[in-house]
């Protein structure tokens, strides 16, 4: 008896563990096959995958986002099954407000937070309150969302700008010292418009931003500055990035006075154009520049923006040419931004020997921004020089009389 009792334990103990392996076996297709109809992400495939997984909370929540009657109940079975779904929450509480049940939608949007502090729960949080007209809320709101911006925070400074498009009380509601809010506050003033705003906020980036990705924005304010005539703004946000070691320029005027570095690629240091025939070079015996005879006939070699006070200055240069005849039409000038008459210029630059010059200018009391030129325009009766120019140094010094 014991011999066959022993044989019927071994069977039924083996027909149990193949029955569970077929159970485990059926399981595993079923999780599959419901997974497979889930990502075919269609109301019909998504009915049959909870059919397979009723408990599958986010089957519900997909489900929900495609059968918009359904949606509520669907969207409350999801929370029944997992209470800290806060996308769940925030879905539903919009629904509610749609349906005028406003204080339960209230409820949710504050769960899904609690839940959730990141920036959806945030974001939605202060639209809720805004389209409610409960404002001291909605920038409590907008100022939790801009503690954790998104990659994005342009709809965020758009919805405060359409409560007050006043860069100030932005600034003050809703600002703090994250450089990724600020880049994107920084951007969204230029793109409004309000540039004396944007350079107040990019002096705020230089304290809190990182030279190494924040550069090129800064340089582009600044010249966006310029253009706007906000010289000082300008020239304070330059000198805020030489203090702060942040680039390597000079305090001489004009920067870079010696041409031994390459420029920065900004308005307040040298613009070197390249055109056919004309080629430049700064290093160590300054800027070198060869004209091939192909050279355009009026064009810019060099030229740079300067902030400096109504008064009156003198300017001191030194050059040298190789093959460049007398009175062909290279000089420098002194003008306004976007002006074509010079306040000021040089005579025609030739001399094989080095030669040190100077010339007088005045900016008048209504300028600051100036631009110093080094040109070409071919004199009437020559034909296009061939020859290099070499220029070792320019400074601007005041002139005390």
């Amino acid at each position: 008896m014991r011999p066959y009792r022993a044989l019927i334990i071994a069977i039924t103990w083996r027909t149990l563990v193949a029955g569970l392996c077929v159970l485990g076996i059926w399981h595993s297709w079923a999780f599959a096959r419901a997974d497979f109809l889930f990502q075919l992400n269609t109301a019909e495939s998504l009915r049959k995958a909870i059919q397979i997984e009723p408990d599958a909370w986010k089957y519900y929540m997909r489900l929900a986002l495609l059968d918009d009657e359904h949606a509520p109940q669907l969207l409350e079975t999801a929370l029944k099954i997992n209470a800290y779904d806060a996308q769940a929450d925030i879905e539903l509480g919009l629904r509610l407000e749609a349906a005028g049940e406003y204080s339960k939608a209230e409820r949710l949007l504050l769960d899904a937070f609690a839940i959730d502090h990141t920036y959806l729960p945030r974001w939605s949080l202060a639209n809720f309150y805004l389209r409610r007209e409960n404002l001291p809320a909605f920038w409590a709101w907008a100022r939790r969302a801009a503690e954790m911006p998104s990659d994005s925070a342009g709809p965020l400074l758009e919805l405060c700008w359409r409560v007050s498009p006043d860069p100030n009380e932005i600034t003050d509601r809703i600002l703090n010292d994250d450089p990724t809010i600020i880049r994107q506050y920084l951007d969204f003033l230029f793109a409004k418009d309000q540039i004396a705003a944007a350079g107040t906020i990019a002096l705020r980036l230089i304290q809190v931003g990182d030279s190494t990705t924040d550069d090129s924005r800064l340089f582009s304010a600044i010249d966006r500055l310029i253009a706007a005539k906000e010289g000082h703004t300008a020239k304070a946000l330059w000198d805020t990035l030489i203090g702060k070691h942040w680039i390597v320029a000079d305090a001489t005027f004009p920067n870079n006075a010696t041409f031994e570095r390459d420029p920065l690629p900004v308005r307040f240091d040298w613009a070197l154009p390249s055109y056919p025939g004309l080629h430049s070079w700064p290093g160590p015996s300054g800027l070198e520049i060869e004209f091939s005879g192909s050279e355009p006939e009026d064009c810019t070699i060099a030229e740079q923006v300067l902030v400096l006070p109504p008064g009156n200055y003198h300017m001191v240069f030194s050059y040298q040419t190789n093959g460049i005849p007398p009175e062909t039409g290279v000089r420098w000038q002194i003008l306004e931004p976007g002006a074509e008459n010079p306040l000021a210029g040089s005579s025609d630059l030739s001399s094989e020997a080095v030669n040190h010059q100077e010339m007088s200018f005045s900016v008048p009391p209504e300028a600051s921004l100036i631009r110093i030129r080094l040109g070409y325009r071919r004199a009437l009766g020559t034909t296009r020089i061939t020859g290099t120019l070499l220029v070792s140094s320019i400074r601007i010094f005041p002139d005390p009389r």
